[in-house]
């Protein structure tokens, strides 16, 4: 959906409660977009180092969703989103062609001047806000255990201190975590109370927006 609609101008959305979810902003979805195009010049590995950017990881051996792999001369990536594959064909260290592919067969379903390659999820964050956030993630970690602890609600206390910290070291090593969306108010660096990014977010300013009795509030 939110590829859909930063591309198009045609889209109707039937969204439920889900559209207020958040996804983080907009900007950093927008700006994680790999794009490329037939002729340019790209390293293999710089190339691959972009697709981990964006959460796509390599399996050689099975193209899922969420996966690339390389073969010889060639890059097979399967979006996140998508039910095709791209096949991206290098000459050397130039782009040859670029094919929307069947992702079990691999057989060609047209070919491609240019083609954007949006991240595997929609939480998109930099390795500069991780590292800034890391800081208030620990410190208001230590203000709830103890706020905890003087409730003598140690167990509890203990299972928040290890889950924490094992995101943590996750979001450093990664960049990502299991329930990323929770620190989503300091890797944002918004203010207590702010809103998170949400699909509302990428609809067009001028957007017709119709919403049933269920969702007046």
């Amino acid at each position: 959906t939110t590829k859909a609609l930063l591309e198009r101008r045609d889209v109707i959305v039937v969204a439920s409660v889900s559209c207020i979810y958040g996804l983080g902003k907009r900007k950093n979805y927008e700006d994680a977009i790999f794009r490329f195009s037939v002729g340019e010049e790209w390293n293999r590995r710089a190339f691959i180092s972009r697709l981990m950017d964006n959460y796509y990881q390599r399996n050689d051996v099975s193209l899922s969703p969420g996966n690339f792999r390389s073969r010889g001369e060639s890059m097979e990536i399967y979006p996140a989103y998508s039910d095709t594959a791209v096949r991206v064909t290098f000459f050397d260290d130039e782009i040859e062609s670029i094919d929307e592919i069947e992702p079990v067969s691999g057989s060609r379903i047209l070919s491609k001047d240019h083609m954007g390659i949006f991240p595997a999820q929609h939480y998109v964050t930099t390795s500069g806000a991780i590292e800034k956030a890391v800081t208030d993630i620990e410190s208001e970690l230590e203000q709830r255990t103890s706020e905890l602890e003087s409730s003598g609600k140690l167990l509890e206390a203990q299972r928040l201190k290890m889950r924490t910290k094992y995101d943590i070291e996750m979001l450093l090593e990664v960049g990502y975590c299991s329930g990323i969306e929770n620190y989503s108010r300091f890797l944002d660096g918004r203010c207590p109370g702010d809103p998170p990014g949400t699909l509302m977010d990428f609809f067009p300013q001028d957007s017709l927006i119709f919403i049933d009795e269920s969702h007046m509030t």
